[in-house]
């Protein structure tokens, strides 16, 4: 290996699921590098909203635990939300029932079904802000995080016994898995008249979600989730529609000052969320975790933890006999 600093595990993605997953690999006492092409903050999941539900994402009957562990660590983080930037806001789902959701919608102690929807508290996080945070942790874990293009798993394979898929959009080509798709999502940041609770309404005739969330020092406006779509320049066109449908719902967002714009592409995958084990030339064993769509921040820590166990236990890993799988269907 040339000298190269050898660690457990090499995390190749930066994102919310990247950082995620390498707190959790250093929580179980593994040595871990975080390897990605660009600054937290350059990512897609700095442009997120970002509220906790299970949106845009499959499987199904593996994406409410997902999203129970993550809402369990949101919740914690709540109460310290300058530190952490996570805030529990409540807020309606509009058109949404009760009927139409899975079992996880019953460990939610403060969702209520009402006349035009669900109301409910959940976690608000502020992004950047809670990026940040989660880089310090990793610093103070010793996690160095390295601003570094990979181009094949195998480089990370030279300096890891374990690498860790949490490449989002970029596994179409890496893996590759042409099942990989971007979805892009538009928003408009505006000075905030004053609003509480967030917003949202799905629209199940076109791609768009009507929704609003009160951030400090700001409302972000959305959205769309176009599919297909990789521009990343925001359509002017595209964000008045965005304002006029939540001034709709509050006339005085059609009022407020504009201060940004904002579109991310959202890693979906037609599969769904694949999270699955396979050993590498060499010994090495790769680990996927991507393909997490629309919410990706309300699973990442679900998907951390079962990843975290498919890389098993801090120390030399075991690559014999077929690879190990956290049952996703459409993996592979």
């Amino acid at each position: 290996m040339g000298g190269a600093e050898v660690s457990d595990a090499i995390v190749v993605g930066g994102g919310v699921s990247g950082l995620t997953t390498a707190l959790v690999l250093a929580e179980r006492g593994h040595r871990v590098r975080v390897w990605s092409r660009e600054p937290a903050a350059a990512t897609a999941s700095a442009v997120a909203g970002a509220l906790w539900w299970p949106y845009r994402i499959e499987p199904a009957e593996l994406v409410g635990d997902w999203s129970l562990t993550s809402l369990r660590r949101y919740e914690e983080l709540a109460g310290r939300p300058e530190e952490t930037g996570v805030r529990l806001v409540t807020g309606l789902h509009r058109g949404e029932r009760l009927a139409a959701l899975g079992p996880w919608a019953g460990q939610l102690k403060d969702l209520v079904e009402v006349a035009d929807g669900l109301r409910a508290r959940l976690p608000l996080i502020d992004m950047p802000v809670y990026l940040g945070w989660l880089e310090r942790r990793l610093a103070a874990a010793g996690v160095a995080v390295e601003q570094r293009a990979v181009t094949a798993f195998d480089e990370a394979a030279a300096e890891a016994t374990t690498v860790v898929d949490c490449t989002g959009l970029g596994a179409r080509e890496l893996v590759p898995d042409a099942g990989v798709r971007p979805a892009c999502g538009q928003l408009v940041l505006v000075e905030n008249p004053g609003i509480e609770e967030w917003f949202t309404e799905a629209d199940p005739a076109s791609e768009a979600t009507t929704y609003y969330f009160p951030q400090p020092g700001r409302l972000i406006l959305g959205g769309t989730a176009e599919v297909d779509n990789w521009s990343t320049v925001p359509d002017p066109a595209t964000a008045g529609e965005i304002v006029a449908r939540c001034a709709r719902i509050r006339p005085e967002i059609g009022r407020a000052r504009i201060i940004g714009h904002l579109a991310g592409l959202r890693p979906a995958r037609d599969a769904g969320v694949r999270i699955e084990a396979e050993p590498l030339p060499g010994g090495g064993r790769l680990v996927h975790n991507y393909g997490h769509g629309g919410a990706g921040v309300t699973v990442a820590w679900g998907c951390a933890e079962t990843a975290a166990q498919l890389v098993g236990p801090a120390g030399p890993v075991c690559t014999s006999g077929s690879p190990t799988t956290a049952r996703a269907p459409g993996s592979g």
